[in-house]
């Protein structure tokens, strides 16, 4: 016995050291994104964050989403390239001397030397890397390394004239501190310990090159290294920073800083404070930012202003240091005439973005600033004179297209069977769009549908006979199946429902009486059943399975057999056969198997009458989607969500079964992450899959071998849908990232951020 377990924890350790290799190389190759895939959709539609203007070509400009996405531009905001770090970045930091060179900080630090096109990873040092551990529901990720003794680098700052000076400031079990590298990061020395977390770095540029003096700030303290010597000068008393910006003339660093008591600034490198006030009264400012080298410049976004009779929001500015303020941007329910936005306020309200979550104003001109909020990017060229919607742009005798800026959930790309200009995409926040050209360009399409179930679409179904004639589940909660919507929620809180529509989804009505208000996730209509009067079903987060033999009309709950206390039935399938199959998601999320939050998997034999359960492989408790072979009604292909157990986690991937479900075999382990698997419905041995892994995967052989599909890398990816009109391509749905459209196969030699995995025949 004990030689047996010798024998595994040796190969256990080979296997280790192999992954360990595999995502080292993984992590240190140049990662490029293909740029075989475009974005398709309206654009937008997701927070973005940390606008970077280039100190050398204010064209130049990089934005970031709390998606996992990053975004370039060239040409002024015009036109965007994603590129994909594994995570949310953090901060971006522009070399000021080498042009080309940028730094992105994300779980790692990374830099690019040719403009953003490849990236590698310069913290932690590659070749110490042991793995990456993807927990959480949404796998996200720690870089975990054998030699990490700085921990997560958090801010960052390169000496003005030496491009070899980095300062870091880095946070490791709570202990934060900063770092030089005088090797371009090659290397690092711990130079001083601090009291919190920072939140940003400067280095004086007009200050001796020899001896710089360096700012650091974090929420209560201005950490300052003057003249070699290292001092905390504290915030004023019951100030809490919530975001800081710097900037430095020839004979002072003037700090602007907001609080929840509003503005402060400083004109003496935060040794003392005074407080700076908005026109009007009780305003709510949420971000600062001022030019490095043009101090006396800032503009502040602000909410709930109260001035002449209204509640204002938007973006302040001063041209002398705070003293005083004009508001540059100044709306409250209806759009001023200089915020020249896209789709948004249009279609959803002035107010649904919000004010600015940050601004980012260029070095070498403080007419030119950024705004980035919950749906959008906004910039200014002209000190806030004008504002413009630089996420997308109107298509002529269009309706809206993205610029690249692409921030949204979705769940599909669907096709009219009856029109084949007509495409619909099913989102999250912004409920449902249709596109009239062919996906050239989009609007929002949720007349009719009621105002509380309009954040998200799941899905819609077409009627198969009947032009027009169409159904969607739509609600008010968003981002299902992750536990995070039911940690504080109680799922009976739910609201959605049914809709229908007989114009080809451009007005809708409710239909869902019987079923009380929840979040009806999938819906699925039954072929063979006659016109006029569809049989539908409809998966209920927290209620389980509805169904309808009345074209939608009434429905009725139909859970016999199905065991779980408010089942979060998720999706839905069917065979040929007439054989009904439901997904009911995991509730847990700490890693257990055999408790009350295990997912199940049940199927019907009398169109949803009564169900029996279907055994889950071992091991697995995370259902996510199932499709079944349309020529063979026995084979079953299961995506499962791991479980949070090690690096990793186990119970994850997708698991193939050829007798219904008695017995199953996991087909792809390489990715323990998968949302869903597709069946090209033009070819049955053609499948695809993707996930929270950075990839999406594809299999020419019915689901025996699977390879990754090149040049897709957003980590976060929903579902691969083969293109109907074009039988080499696919689109992929995200979570986050948009509609990707590209082939199915290409080079896989194309370097790119990959799954990391095992070496082949290991």
């Amino acid at each position: 016995m004990k030689t047996i377990l010798a024998e595994k924890q040796t190969i256990r350790s080979q296997i280790a050291i192999c992954l360990a290799l595999t995502v080292a190389s993984c992590l240190s190759s140049p990662t490029v994104r293909a740029d075989d895939f475009t974005r398709i959709g309206p654009g937008g539609g997701g927070a973005m964050y940390h606008a970077t203007i280039s100190p050398h070509d204010p064209s130049e400009a990089l934005v970031a989403c709390d998606m996992t996405g990053a975004y370039i531009t060239h040409d002024g905001g015009h036109s965007w390239r994603m590129f994909n770090l594994r995570s949310p970045v953090k901060f971006f930091v522009f070399d000021p001397v080498q042009p080309h060179t940028i730094y992105a900080g994300t779980v790692g630090l990374w830099r690019s030397t040719n403009d953003g096109q490849s990236w590698k990873l310069l913290w932690p040092i590659p070749s110490t890397i042991r793995g990456i551990s993807m927990g959480s529901d949404h796998a996200d990720e720690a870089i975990v390394s054998n030699r990490d003794f700085m921990g997560q680098i958090v801010a960052l700052a390169i000496d003005p004239a030496d491009s070899n000076m980095l300062v870091a400031g880095a946070v490791k079990a709570g202990n934060a501190a900063i770092f030089l590298s005088r090797d371009e990061g090659g290397t690092w020395v711990k130079a001083h310990d601090l009291p919190e977390v920072p939140l940003r770095i400067w280095i004086d540029p007009h200050t001796d090159k020899s001896d710089r003096d360096i700012f650091v700030v974090g929420k209560s303290t201005v950490t300052v290294r003057i003249h070699g010597v290292w001092q905390n000068r504290p915030a004023p008393k019951d100030a809490a920073f919530t975001d800081i910006s710097a900037g430095f003339s020839s004979h002072s660093a003037t700090l602007y800083a907001t609080s929840s008591g509003g503005i402060l600034v400083s004109r003496d490198g935060g040794a003392s404070w005074t407080s700076s006030s908005l026109p009007g009264r009780g305003a709510t400012v949420r971000a600062i930012a001022t030019s490095l080298t043009h101090p006396e410049s800032a503009y502040a976004s602000y909410s709930e202003l109260q001035l002449d009779g209204k509640t204002w929001m938007g973006v302040a500015r001063t041209r002398d240091g705070g003293r005083t303020w004009s508001l540059v941007w100044k709306e409250d329910k209806t759009a001023s005439p200089n915020i020249h936005d896209a789709w948004i306020s249009k279609e959803i309200g002035v107010d649904w973005a919000e004010n600015p979550l940050g601004l980012g104003v260029a070095d070498q001109d403080p007419e030119l600033c950024y705004g980035t909020d919950y749906g959008r990017t906004m910039i200014t060229t002209d000190g806030g004179a004008i504002w413009s919607g630089a996420y997308s742009k109107k298509v002529p005798g269009g309706d809206w297209t993205s610029t690249g800026l692409d921030v949204t959930t979705n769940y599909g790309y669907l096709f009219d069977p009856f029109d084949p200009n007509r495409r619909f995409i099913p989102t999250t926040d912004i409920g449902l769009f249709r596109s009239e050209d062919k996906g050239r360009s989009w609007t929002r399409s949720v007349t009719g549908v009621p105002e509380e179930w309009s954040n998200t679409t799941y899905w819609i179904t077409f009627d198969p006979a009947v032009r027009g004639r169409m159904w969607g589940v739509m609600s008010g909660t968003h981002d299902l199946p992750r536990p995070k919507m039911w940690r504080k929620t109680p799922v009976s809180n739910y609201r959605g429902g049914v809709c229908s529509s007989v114009d080809g989804g451009r007005t809708w009505k409710a239909s869902n009486a019987g079923m009380p208000e929840t979040a009806p996730t999938h819906i699925l209509l039954d072929p063979s059943s006659p016109a006029g009067r569809r049989t539908l079903w409809v998966a209920a987060m927290g209620r389980g399975v509805y169904k309808s033999t009345d074209d939608g009309v009434t429905w009725t709950l139909k859970n016999r057999g199905i065991v779980q206390n408010e089942p979060l039935a998720w999706r839905l399938a069917r065979a040929e056969n007439g054989t009904l199959y439901v997904v009911i998601a995991r509730r847990s999320e700490d890693g257990s198997i055999h408790a009350s939050g295990d997912g199940a998997l049940y199927k019907s034999t009398d169109g949803a009458e009564s169900w029996t359960p279907v055994e889950l492989p071992a091991e697995v408790n995370g259902p996510n989607g199932l499709a079944v072979d349309p020529l063979d009604p026995d084979r079953l292909y299961l995506a499962a969500w791991t479980r949070s157990v090690g690096l990793r986690g186990v119970g994850g991937g997708i698991f193939l079964s050829t007798n219904g479900g008695k017995s199953w075999e996991n087909v792809l382990q390489r990715d323990q992450h998968v949302y869903d698997v597709t069946i090209d419905p033009r070819d049955a041995n053609m499948l695809y899959a993707s996930g929270f892994e950075s990839s999406a995967w594809r299999s020419t052989d019915k689901g025996t071998h699977w390879t990754r599909i090149p040049g897709f890398n957003f980590k976060w990816g929903h579902r691969v849908m083969p293109d109907p009109e074009d039988p080499g391509m696919v689109y992929v749905t995200t979570f986050g990232g948009g509609v990707w459209h590209g082939p199915s196969s290409g080079d896989q030699a194309k370097p790119d951020i990959a799954t990391p995995e095992l070496e082949p025949g290991r």
